[in-house]
């Protein structure tokens, strides 16, 4: 099985992710994670993109879908690919209907983690962690049991990301409509587009993306 899975940053979508490669070994394809790893290893396509990024330009399409190529063959046909940031345009959709068809793939699911922007923020810009052991925290859905006390290791230095502010949250949601709106019709059409609450219970996104799967 091959998905696409979209939702703005802080909507769960690597958490899903994470869920989907442990119950179904389907293999993750995040295309930072891989150029980082492509150019660490020096594989061929990964010596061309370093080239490319040490002269500051931005790496091609065409060096991307070569990138994919490579990884979807090291895979293996019976390994599930998980799409996370790519396409983010009508030419990538197009080049990644190549990528596919020639290993004798095809997209079976587009599936995007919808969210309220409002609870979004709410949800981003309450979160706070343990500076000791990383547990997270919430101002609101999540404080600690003894106020200023980590539940878990008992220190009391806490520390938030300085990027969990509210222009920083509504910036990055504008670049994800931005990115995804020229794509999402070319899947419409197709009939494999599906929607799941991104704002519900974790494990209820969980099962809503198994669901779809399933079907």
């Amino acid at each position: 099985m091959n998905i696409i899975l979209l939702g703005p940053p802080g909507a769960g979508k690597g958490t899903q992710a994470q869920r989907l490669v442990e119950r179904h070994g389907m293999r993750q394809l995040s295309t930072g994670d891989m150029l980082r790893a492509a150019v660490k290893a020096a594989t061929p396509v990964g010596l061309q993109a370093k080239a490319v990024m040490e002269r500051g330009e931005l790496v091609s399409d065409e060096i991307v879908s070569a990138l994919i190529g490579e990884e979807l063959d090291a895979m293996g046909p019976e390994t599930g690919a998980i799409f996370d940031g790519y396409p983010r345009t009508a030419a990538q959709a197009e080049a990644l209907d190549g990528i596919l068809g020639q290993r004798g793939r095809s997209l079976d699911h587009v599936i995007e983690l919808d969210v309220n922007e409002d609870a979004l923020v709410e949800r981003i810009t309450g979160r706070f962690t343990c500076a000791n052991c990383g547990k997270g925290y919430h101002d609101k859905f999540e404080q600690p049991k003894v106020a200023g006390v980590c539940d878990k290791c008992g220190s009391t230095e806490f520390k938030r990301r300085p990027d969990d502010n509210e222009e920083t949250v509504r910036t990055r949601m504008a670049e994800y409509r931005a990115k995804t709106a020229p794509i999402l019709p070319i899947y419409e059409t197709r009939g494999i587009v599906s929607r799941v609450d991104g704002m519900a219970d974790m494990d209820q996104v969980t099962d809503a993306i198994e669901q779809v799967i399933a079907s």
